[in-house]
C-alpha cells in the first residue's frame, strides 16, 4: 500500500485506564475480528494477562478503516496499532512500541482523570516526537466525571477542549470518530521521518532517493520464538520491501539469513506476499541460536550498506532476586526457560550464580517487583519449573576499609559491618497524584519510607501532585499496597531512578535451625532493623510448616541475635498404645524417644517448602 494510506500509532495510558476495552472496540468497529468472535481483552493473549486483567506484553495488530463522514473520500486506510502495557513495571514494553510509531492515543479514565504514569508515558511519547491524540474513556460510567477531565487534559497538553475525544470502549460510543481523527492528526510514514539516522537524510539529500525505494531497511521491536520455526522478528518497516524466500542480514548481529516467510498481525499471525516501507510486520528467520536476534537490531537486506537504524536504550534492572531450581537436575531446564523467555521480555538479565544451601542457580535483574511476580509465575507455568526465589533486593555500591569499591546486588555478599566505611543506595524521584483528603494519612507512610518532600501542588480538581525523593530500597517495601491502602485506591504512583546518596543499612540474616537461609538474607535500614527481624522472624514462625522435632528461627543483625522463635515439634506419645502392665514399660520407651528425637534433632533437616519463598517474598500478603 502507498505509505500516504498508512498510520501507526499506540494507545499509552495509567493502569486499568481501559486500554484493552478500546483496543477490542476499534477492533470491533473496523471489522478486523468479526462480532461472533469477540471476546474481552482480545489482545491480551497471555493467560496471565486474562487472569489479572493488566497488559503485560505489547501487541499489534493490522486493521482497516474507510474515511466517511466530513472528509468522504471513502479512501481506505491501513491503520496498525500497537497496545502496550499500563503498569510503570512494563514502561521498556511501552518505549519499544513508541519507536515503532508516529503517532499515539492519550487515554485517560473519565472516573479517575490524569494520573502519575499518565504523565511518565505521556512525556515519552513526547520525547519521541510523537502526535498524541487525547482520549478520555468510560464517558458512559455513572461515575464519569468527563468536562472536568476533558478540562484537565486539555490544560495538561495545552490544546483545546474541542480537540479532546470523548469514547467508551464499552458502548463503542466515539470510536469511528476517533479513527477518522487518527488519520487526519497522524501523519503518514512518509511525512514522519523520525526514524532516520542523520546519515540515512543526508544520503537521501545526496542521491535524490524516497525512502520507499531504498534497500530493505526495518526495526527489531520485539520478537518471540517458536520450537519449530525459530526466532519470529516483529519489525517496522523503515524502507524498501521483504519478501519470503530473500536474503536479509542482522546489522548488528552480522549473521545473514533467508526470511522463510513475512506476515502481518490480524491479530493472529497472517502471511502475506511482502513487506513494503511504513507497515508493522513479522519475519520468519529460521535461527535457532540464542543471542542472534535482539531487540532494536536492524534487519536489511544484504545489498544495503548504511549503517544499522538507531536502537533502543539497554534497560536497567530495578529489582534482584536469584532463581534456583528446587531440585539442581533442573538446572539446564532453567538456563534454557530463561534463555527462552528472554526473547519474548528482553528486560529480564541473568546470571549464573552459586550458594552453598540452595545449591547453583540465577541472579536474575528486573525491572519492578511485579515484573518479578510476572517472570517467576511465567516460569513455573509455561516451563513446570519448580523453583526457590530469594527475597529482592537492589544494587549497593559500598567503599571497604582496603579502599576497594564493590557493586553488591545480593544481600548474601552484603559485607560485615566492620570491613565498612560507606554504602551508597540508588534514589528515585517519585510523583504522587492524590485528593487532599488522604494527606494526613500519606505523610505518615512517607515518613516511615524515609521520603523527603521536594514540591506539591495543586493537579486539576480537588488532587494534589507530591513531588519527592525516596531510596528505592524503601519504595520495595510494600510502598505501593501501603498507598493503594491508605488512599482508598485514589492515589496513583510513578518514579524514575535519578541519582545514588550515602545510604545508612546493615545487613539482616535468617537462620532456621541454626543454619543461615541466604533466601531470606535482607539489607535493611539501620533504624528499622529491630522491626524489620522481628517482622521476619513472626511471619515465618506462623508459614512454617512443623517437624517431628523442635527448631529455632532466629533474625541476626549488627552482630548480634535481635528475634528467635520457636516451632515447637509434632507430639506423639511413643507409649500411648500400651494398656496395663508395668509403669516402667511406658518409660522406657519414652526415654527411647526422647533420645530419638535429640538425635533426630542434630543431625535433622528443617525443609522449607516452596510456597514459604513465595509469601515471604509478597511481604503484603
Amino acid at each position: 500500500m502507498n505509505p500516504r494510506y498508512i498510520r501507526n500509532f499506540s494507545i499509552i495510558a495509567h493502569i486499568d485506564h481501559g486500554k484493552s476495552t478500546l483496543a477490542d472496540r476499534l477492533l470491533e468497529v473496523t471489522g478486523t475480528i468479526e462480532k461472533r468472535k469477540m471476546q474481552e481483552q482480545v489482545l491480551d493473549s497471555m493467560e496471565l494477562e486474562r487472569e489479572r486483567g493488566i497488559t503485560i506484553k505489547l501487541t499489534p495488530v493490522r486493521m482497516k478503516w474507510t474515511v466517511g463522514g466530513k472528509t468522504g473520500d471513502g479512501q481506505e486506510y491501513m491503520m496498525n496499532l500497537i497496545d502496550t502495557p499500563g503498569h510503570i513495571d512494563f514502561s521498556y514494553e511501552v518505549s519499544r512500541a513508541l519507536k515503532a510509531v508516529e503517532g499515539s492515543i492519550l487515554l485517560v479514565d473519565a472516573t479517575q482523570g490524569v494520573q502519575a504514569q499518565t504523565l511518565t508515558t505521556l512525556n515519552m511519547a513526547r520525547e519521541g516526537g510523537l502526535v498524541i491524540v487525547p482520549v478520555v474513556s468510560k464517558i458512559d460510567s455513572p461515575l464519569a466525571r468527563t468536562d472536568e477531565v476533558v478540562k484537565e487534559l486539555a490544560e495538561l497538553l495545552k490544546c483545546s477542549e474541542s480537540d479532546v475525544i470523548k469514547v467508551s470502549g464499552k458502548t463503542g460510543e466515539g470510536v469511528s470518530r476517533l479513527l477518522d481523527e487518527i488519520i487526519k492528526r497522524v501523519p503518514s510514514p512518509e511525512e514522519a521521518n523520525h526514524w532516520q539516522s542523520e546519515l540515512q537524510k543526508e544520503e537521501n539529500k545526496k542521491t535524490g532517493i524516497s525512502p520507499t525505494v531504498e534497500q530493505f531497511r526495518s526495526l527489531i521491536f520485539d520478537f518471540q520464538y517458536s520450537n519449530h520455526i525459530g526466532v519470529i522478528v516483529y519489525v517496522r518497516v523503515i524502507s524498501g520491501s521483504a519478501k519470503r524466500h530473500e536474503k536479509l542480514v542482522f546489522k548488528v548481529a552480522g549473521r545473514e539469513f533467508e526470511a522463510i516467510d513475512v506476515g502481518i498481525f490480524t491479530p493472529a499471525e497472517t502471511p502475506v506476499t511482502s513487506l513494503s516501507a511504513g507497515e508493522i510486520g513479522y519475519i520468519v528467520t529460521g535461527i535457532k541460536e540464542p543471542g542472534i536476534a535482539s531487540v532494536g537490531d536492524t534487519i536489511a537486506s544484504v545489498k544495503d550498506t548504511l549503517p544499522p537504524l538507531p536502537g533502543y536504550m539497554t534497560p536497567r534492572p530495578v529489582v534482584w532476586a536469584s532463581v534456583y531450581p528446587e531440585s539442581q537436575d533442573d538446572l539446564a531446564m532453567l538456563r534454557q526457560a530463561l534463555s527462552r523467555l528472554r526473547l519474548s521480555d528482553s528486560s529480564i538479565t541473568y546470571e549464573e550464580e552459586a550458594s552453598g544451601t540452595l545449591g547453583k542457580g540465577y541472579r536474575c535483574g528486573f525491572l519492578g517487583m511485579l515484573h518479578l511476580e510476572i517472570v517467576t509465575e511465567r516460569l513455573r507455568r509455561e516451563f513446570n519449573l519448580n523453583l526457590v526465589v530469594t527475597m529482592p533486593t537492589i544494587t549497593y555500591e559500598v567503599t571497604l576499609k582496603n579502599g576497594e569499591k564493590k557493586n553488591i546486588y545480593s544481600p548474601s555478599l552484603f559485607p560485615e559491618e566492620n570491613d565498612l566505611v560507606s554504602v551508597s543506595e540508588p534514589i528515585v524521584t517519585m510523583k504522587i497524584i492524590l485528593p487532599p483528603a488522604y494527606l494526613s494519612g500519606i505523610m505518615k507512610s512517607l515518613y516511615d519510607h524515609e521520603a523527603e518532600i521536594i514540591g506539591t501542588e495543586n493537579f486539576g480538581d480537588n488532587r494534589t501532585l507530591l513531588t519527592m525523593l525516596m531510596p528505592l530500597r524503601e519504595l520495595m517495601r510494600n510502598f505501593f499496597d501501603e498507598v493503594k491502602s491508605i488512599s482508598s485506591g485514589y492515589a496513583s504512583i510513578s518514579y524514575d531512578i535519578t541519582e545514588n546518596r550515602i545510604a545508612d543499612v546493615v545487613r539482616m540474616d535468617v537462620l532456621v535451625n541454626d543454619e543461615p537461609v541466604p533466601a531470606f538474607a535482607r539489607v535493611v535500614s539501620r533504624r528499622r532493623a529491630e522491626q524489620e527481624a522481628v517482622n521476619t522472624v513472626d511471619r515465618l514462625y506462623d508459614i512454617m510448616p512443623r517437624e517431628l522435632f523442635s527448631y529455632k528461627i532466629q533474625s541476626v543483625a549488627l552482630g548480634r541475635i535481635i528475634s528467635s522463635r520457636t516451632i515447637s515439634g509434632k507430639r506423639k506419645d511413643a507409649a500411648g498404645t500400651l494398656s496395663g502392665g508395668d509403669i516402667t514399660r511406658k518409660m522406657k520407651l519414652r526415654e527411647k524417644q526422647k533420645e530419638g528425637r535429640a538425635r533426630l534433632k542434630e543431625h535433622g533437616a528443617v525443609i522449607i517448602p516452596q510456597d514459604v519463598f513465595v509469601k515471604m517474598m509478597r511481604s503484603g500478603d
